[in-house]
């Protein structure tokens, strides 16, 4: 049985994702937890080619915005670890900022950062910069626990990623970064979702 028929039609009595939210909430509720135990199994030896890959998909398409601003992730449990990458283009002028959740609720806020950044434990004891101003980047890399066919996101459920690219004066540019398992026909997105430009997974 595929993901979508799990959650549509005579099975659970949802006509569509509009019409019942909280069944749509508790299916994703459901389908984040069982992505992230699969991505906490990954075998070592998957996960370094998989990254492997990764590293080439997304370095090519950073390329066209070394010498800007991009906004990144800390990795968390078991997420892809973009830092050696992005780290390497700072030698060609690229500045990197990291997310800071000020108020649950609230836009992110992103501060500069740079390897050997004083950093503190933010929510969920993700690392983030200690202080700096606010920034804006050109472009982001967005972490995606899932995502569907039309590059809708499946995050942790805080919408913190949508009310950041919405409120933002400029929107950037996003690109989300997940492994290939974590593909699903839809999420069915609701009027707050913002689709991501690009996917990149090991595929």
């Amino acid at each position: 049985m595929s993901d979508v028929s799990k959650i549509s039609g005579a099975d659970t009595g949802l006509p569509n994702a509009d019409a019942d939210w909280p069944r749509v909430r508790d299916w994703r509720k459901e389908t984040r937890a069982r992505l992230i135990e699969r991505r906490l199994g990954i075998s070592a030896q998957d996960r370094a080619a998989w990254s492997q890959r990764i590293d080439r998909a997304l370095g090519a398409a950073l390329e066209p915005y070394a010498g800007r601003l991009i906004g990144f992730y800390w990795p968390f449990r078991g997420e892809y670890d973009p830092r050696t990458l992005l780290s390497s283009m700072q030698d060609r002028g690229t500045r990197l900022a990291l997310p800071v959740i000020v108020e649950r609720g609230q836009p992110l806020v992103f501060r500069e950062w740079s390897p050997g950044s004083l950093m503190t434990q933010g929510v969920w004891k993700i690392p983030m910069p200690e202080s700096g101003a606010a920034v804006f980047p050109d472009l982001l890399v967005v972490p995606l626990v899932g995502f569907d066919e039309r590059s809708y996101r499946l995050g942790y459920g805080g919408g913190f990623y949508d009310r950041t690219i919405a409120a933002m004066p400029a929107r950037p540019r996003t690109i989300g970064v997940g492994f290939e398992f974590g593909r699903l026909e839809t999420i069915y997105p609701q009027p707050h979702d913002i689709p991501l430009e690009t996917i990149i997974t090991e595929r």
